[in-house]
């Protein structure tokens, strides 16, 4: 039954934020998503490798 309640807040806490995000977020430039989605992938990676790394030793 607790994680049920907790799911619960999940999914509302993510539609209020979905909601809020809609309503007051302001469109992106082709040239910030570019830099966003570089720094993302390059995180990921050194995410992965850490986690591999975590792995093996």
């Amino acid at each position: 039954m607790e994680l049920l309640k907790i799911l619960f807040l999940l999914f509302v806490a993510l539609a209020v934020l979905v909601m809020a995000t809609q309503r007051f977020g302001k469109p992106m430039s082709r040239e910030k998503q570019s830099k966003l989605s570089k720094i993302a992938i390059i995180l990921i990676l050194i995410m992965l490798v850490a986690r591999i790394i975590k792995e093996f030793v």
